[in-house]
């Protein structure tokens, strides 16, 4: 069928007729309600698959992780991608450090949330803390300069609270296989793997619980930014194998 090209043509294809104003107010919120029901759902997937939010209730990992900072953990950590000495770590408190959980009152909104992953599930109890120690590592505090050592070789720890020691607890530790050693930044005021080793599992945290890496705090706004992760600090490190042969 040819095109009528004549100058000035509006003519309209057979049968087309513009929609009425209660249409267009239908096809519009009618998109309205689909953007809002895809973003949903990408966010549900984002949470399942991908992150998740969770806020800092405490001052343990100060200066690095404030007190109601919310940070986004990946969670394809650990596995397929695997966690690393200096890696900030959020894990399932199986092992009962917290204490019994605080009622949390909860409302459809806050429920939502937690749905789609933009607040934590106020019915798991999940702590924050830094990796220090890996499967087969000796983990020991302190030499007599004060200093954390990792297989024989002292770290130094930039991310400390200012003013805290490494420990005022000395300890002497070897993590078992498919555990971790963690601690917190505010030594002072962190009840990590140290103040547990009389507890379930000696201190330690099984790799299955933990629930991914620690990359961003989203909120607020001003501390925007990485959520403190330093690998550098153990650049040094040896492999436990290579420290126990003196190889490396």
């Amino acid at each position: 069928m040819a095109e009528d090209s004549s100058p000035g043509s509006t003519a309209q294809p057979q049968g087309a007729a513009e929609p009425s104003g209660g249409r267009r107010l239908w096809l519009a919120v009618r998109e309205i309600v689909l953007i809002i029901l895809i973003t949903l759902l990408a966010s549900f997937l984002v949470k399942t698959f991908l992150f998740r939010a969770y806020y800092i209730p405490s001052g343990s990992m100060e200066q690095t992780l404030q007190i109601n900072d919310r940070i986004f953990v990946n969670l394809l950590v650990p596995g397929p991608f695997e966690v690393d000495r200096g890696d900030v770590v959020v894990f399932e408190d199986t092992k009962g450090w917290l204490g019994q959980p605080a009622p949390v009152a909860t409302n459809p909104v806050r429920e939502t949330l937690e749905f789609i992953g933009l607040m934590p599930n106020s019915s798991e109890q999940h702590l924050v803390k830094r990796l220090i120690g890996l499967p087969g590592d000796r983990v020991q505090c302190c030499t007599a300069e004060g200093a954390l050592t990792v297989n024989g070789t002292p770290v130094e720890e930039p991310y400390l609270h200012p003013g805290s020691a490494p420990s005022d607890l000395p300890f002497d530790v070897t993590v078992p296989e498919g555990y971790i050693w963690v601690m917190g930044d505010h030594r002072d005021a962190s009840a990590d793997s140290r103040m547990h080793q009389d507890g379930p599992g000696g201190g330690f945290i099984s790799l299955e619980d933990v629930t991914g890496r620690a990359e961003v705090i989203a909120w607020p706004l001003n501390r925007w930014g990485d959520a403190g992760g330093n690998r550098e600090a153990f650049e040094e490190v040896p492999d436990p194998e290579a420290a126990r042969t003196g190889s490396g």
